[in-house]
């Protein structure tokens, strides 16, 4: 019986996995939903960049819903005083956002010139590219942080010859103040998430995320925009912060995975250490140096023969 609940609970978590997987090029973000609104989208470049654009028409949406690489659509793209920024959401680290934006800008530029000839003598222009990625995962981090694409170049020589550059803004509650008293909309958001997270420590993540939701509404945070998306927000909430933890666990297993050869390397390499030393007072015989380091014979041999 015992066998069956182990294997009933092994395809449970398998389907799920399998779900969070299917979902993640269908399922919108609360932050994505949130800022996809020109008005709040103006207020957060605004803060980030220290302006003061007052239309929200001067922003030239180019999102591409099409654009996914590796499941994951860009979040927001647009165009403003001649410069395209492209901003992403992350509630894990990703060292990995340079790579990913460095596909999703191709698409833009081939978008932006897909009528234009590149073999013409004439300078073809584009816009300037920015690329920000708002951050508030659980791991730790400053307040202003780097990616770059260089970081993943193997070998690397001198100055790299293309270089992405993304401008991690921690968005945790208690972060960057300037940044959240500039937009007021960025600062309900993290304190909307932050509550969320602190009520899933002691209840289920339904209750804490529609707790979370009614509380903000009732005292005045994101007060219009839950109101009107309740549900769904309720629905996106809950498969963020479940697919957080999940992403959370896998990485712990793999951590832990990593340690433990780490360890098998490491007393492996003390062994043939050992054995070496043993090999040379020429005092033991092959197979007592064997037992002694726990090698194989074979591998005794091989290490008198080198």
């Amino acid at each position: 019986m015992a066998r069956k609940k182990r294997t009933h609970y092994k395809a449970t978590q398998i389907n799920k996995n399998k779900e969070l997987t299917a979902n993640k090029k269908y399922k919108d973000t609360v932050f994505r939903m949130l800022f996809s609104d020109r008005k709040n989208l103006l207020s957060l470049y605004n803060a980030v960049n220290c302006k003061s654009y007052k239309n929200p028409e001067d922003l030239e949406i180019v999102t591409l819903d099409n654009a996914i690489y590796m499941g994951m659509k860009n979040d927001l793209a647009f165009i403003i005083d001649t410069n395209l920024y492209l901003y992403e959401h992350q509630s894990t680290y990703n060292p990995n956002m340079p790579l990913r934006d460095l596909f999703y800008i191709c698409s833009e530029y081939q978008k932006l010139v897909d009528k234009k000839s590149l073999y013409s003598s004439k300078l073809v222009k584009i816009p300037a590219p920015n690329f920000i990625e708002f951050y508030n995962g659980s791991k730790v981090i400053s307040d202003h942080a780097e990616h770059k694409l260089s970081s993943a170049f193997k070998n690397l020589s001198g100055a790299p010859k293309l270089e992405l550059t993304v401008t991690v803004l921690n968005v945790n509650e208690g972060h960057n103040l300037d940044l959240m008293t500039h937009c007021k909309t960025l600062k309900e958001y993290s304190q909307y998430v932050a509550r969320v997270r602190r009520y899933a420590t002691d209840s289920s993540l339904d209750e804490a995320v529609e707790r979370a939701v009614d509380e903000c509404i009732h005292e005045g945070i994101l007060t219009d925009f839950l109101s009107r998306n309740r549900a769904e927000v309720i629905k996106m909430s809950i498969f963020e912060y479940d697919q957080e933890l999940e992403e959370k666990k896998l990485r712990e297993a793999e951590f832990e995975a990593g340690r433990e050869e780490g360890e098998r390397i490491g007393f492996k390499l003390a062994a043939i250490e050992f054995a070496q030393r043993l090999l040379e007072t020429h005092e033991f015989s092959l197979e007592k140096i064997s037992t002694l380091s726990g090698l194989p014979l074979a591998e005794i041999k091989k290490l008198q023969s080198s």
